[in-house]
């Protein structure tokens, strides 16, 4: 049976559990602070912490792949089971992979994160759009067959972003609002949400651009980078109704305590809450 699609899903998970994605980065010093060691050890535990913290209550739970890889097999091991028990548990699984190549290359990343048969299966996976829209094609197709998402790479909020997504198309348009306006293509009339979503970052203030791609805007930037729940409105204006803010370090620095994950985790959910609702 074919489930229903991502951007559908995603819209009931961010009504019901709130809007609100919380990343799963266990990079060194976070092991550090936790009290655990930098190895396999200390990421499995880590990892199944936070699953089992929140995999029950937020909408949007988001591995950082790199930092499972870096331990080769056992670590994407650990991925694995990862995203297997969070989606049991309610959440929603955006595998942070920022894939992008060309051809049946890209259609094997595809396979990896989009195809149910596959142990890495995600309910959405990000990508990196600039060796052209159209080489997305493979996850764009095989995010469609299975009810998944693809969240792509639009305005990023590291410095270096700009020389790229802020350069000019023949046609005067930014290539961020090129890319942009794909995405609303792919999602021209879906209801209630499509599954194509952009990432835009909460740091960016004013982005000049027209988010308005009738999909998920995926947020990263709250919390220690800077950003505050109060900063979206500024940044995508009518559209922040369907902003997905993402929040790593901001809850998991409240670790190895799943009470203080919980406890971050709602509060930045209720600020969210709050921020985006009409008046």
């Amino acid at each position: 049976m074919t489930q229903e699609p991502f951007g559908a899903r995603l819209r009931h998970a961010m009504d019901t559990r709130g809007p609100l994605c919380v990343g799963i980065d266990p990079h060194a010093s976070l092991l550090s602070s936790w009290g655990l060691g930098d190895d396999v050890a200390g990421l499995e535990r880590f990892t199944r912490t936070v699953v089992e913290a929140l995999a029950d209550r937020v909408a949007v739970l988001k591995p950082q792949s790199a930092f499972f890889e870096r331990f080769g097999s056992r670590g994407v091991a650990v991925l694995e089971k990862a995203v297997e028990e969070a989606r049991a548990a309610g959440a929603l699984v955006l595998m942070d992979a920022k894939r992008g190549d060309i051809g049946s290359t890209m259609a094997a990343y595809a396979s990896t994160y989009l195809d149910k048969d596959s142990p890495l299966y995600s309910d959405a996976v990000t990508v990196s759009p600039y060796l052209g829209f159209g080489a997305l094609r493979p996850a764009l197709d095989a995010a469609a067959v299975s009810g998944s998402g693809v969240f792509v790479l639009a305005l990023t909020s590291n410095p270096e972003g700009a020389e790229v997504q802020r350069a000019t198309a023949a046609d005067g348009r930014s290539l961020a609002q090129v890319m942009l306006d794909h995405m609303a293509a792919e999602n021209e009339g879906v209801t209630p949400l499509g599954s194509v979503g952009a990432v835009v970052g909460a740091t960016l203030g004013d982005v000049g651009a027209d988010l308005a791609i009738n999909g998920p805007l995926l947020a990263p930037g709250i919390g220690a980078q800077g950003a505050t729940p109060a900063d979206l409105r500024g940044v995508f204006g009518a559209a922040v109704g369907n902003v997905v803010p993402s929040v790593s370090r901001g809850v998991l620095r409240h670790g190895p305590d799943a009470s203080g994950l919980r406890e971050a985790a709602e509060r930045f959910a209720d600020e969210v809450r709050a921020a985006v609702s009409d008046g």
